[in-house]
């Protein structure tokens, strides 16, 4: 007996043609596209496949699209000054600055310093200090993500049992908010929590965002529970383990085009054979994530355009 896959891809999909649909009404009534700004610093590759993918995703669904990119010596000054210039310019909705960032840059600043309306990665103070106490905001992509996909799967939320492992301000504390406001009942656990596996193997849903390849197995899953696997981990050849290099594997063939592959925090093998329902990874929640960004976006252009 193995979980069901929930299909991230396929749901974004889904969700991306909504977005569409709402984008060319925003069109119809306004005359202008809603628009967004990425901005990256450095030359990190992953930085730049996330953003290309972001770039491309608005263009097929509508939306109007800037990369700015600032080499990676830049002072926190400049990059709050451009942040500044785009937070006046009512062309632009949605302003994001995609992470990581070299060391000198001060991030706090520079996340402060987006305009909450703009605010599309729901990182600013403001929005998640409305999270907090229940207010309407722009939500972190990444939890809006995972709620509405397990309302797509109609996973009972209201008075389950819910660990969240991971305490991040991208994804453990705001889906700990998120998973309260549907009435579940919280635990957020970290790397430094004791017994772990038995605190995990008592939820009805269990989160994981702890950034560890493979690290959650089934002794941290209960029976038939919901598992959201958040992780996105980057193993190269050199540090893969036997199962990632079974000859029949899809990790295999990655290894064999790439020289890399990508898993969760999951043991997928391992934990497919204990749960109910999983996601993915790829195919999970990621894809997701970027549908959140551009019906962030737009939700952001109708709100300024009613201030």
């Amino acid at each position: 007996m193995t979980a069901e896959l929930m299909n991230g891809k396929a749901f974004a999909k889904e969700w991306n043609l909504k977005t569409a649909k709402l984008a060319e009404e925003f069109f119809n009534r306004f005359k202008i596209k809603p628009k967004l700004v990425a901005i990256i610093v450095g030359d990190d590759p992953a930085s730049a496949i996330y953003v290309g993918s972001k770039e491309r995703a608005c263009k097929k669904f509508g939306l109007e699209s800037e990369v700015i990119k600032f080499d990676k010596d830049i002072k926190t000054k400049v990059l709050l000054e451009k942040i500044e210039k785009l937070n006046k310019d009512k062309a632009v909705n949605g302003i994001l600055v995609q992470q990581p960032l070299p060391s000198q840059i001060d991030l706090d600043l520079v996340v402060e310093s987006i305009a909450p309306e703009k605010d599309v990665d729901g990182f600013h103070p403001s929005s998640l200090g409305k999270l907090l106490i229940g207010q309407k905001c722009l939500l972190p992509c990444t939890p809006r993500g995972i709620i509405q996909i397990m309302k797509k799967y109609e996973v009972p939320i209201k008075g389950k049992n819910t660990v969240v492992i991971g305490r991040s301000v991208i994804v453990g504390k705001p889906i700990a908010l998120l998973l309260l406001q549907e009435h579940a009942t919280v635990t957020i656990c970290h790397s430094r929590t004791e017994n772990l596996p038995e605190v995990a193997s008592s939820a009805d849903i269990l989160v994981c965002a702890i950034g560890k390849p493979a690290m959650i197995d089934s002794s941290y899953v209960k029976k038939d529970a919901v598992v959201i696997d958040v992780g996105v981990n980057r193993v190269s050849r050199n540090d893969a383990w036997k199962d990632l290099l079974k000859p029949e594997s899809r990790t295999a063939l990655d290894f064999e085009k790439k020289g890399y592959t990508i898993v969760g925090d999951v043991d997928f093998p391992d934990v497919v054979q204990k749960a109910g329902l999983i996601t993915p990874v790829p195919g999970g929640i990621g894809p997701l994530t970027i549908a959140m960004l551009l019906r962030n976006t737009i939700d952001a252009a109708n709100m300024q355009m009613q201030l």
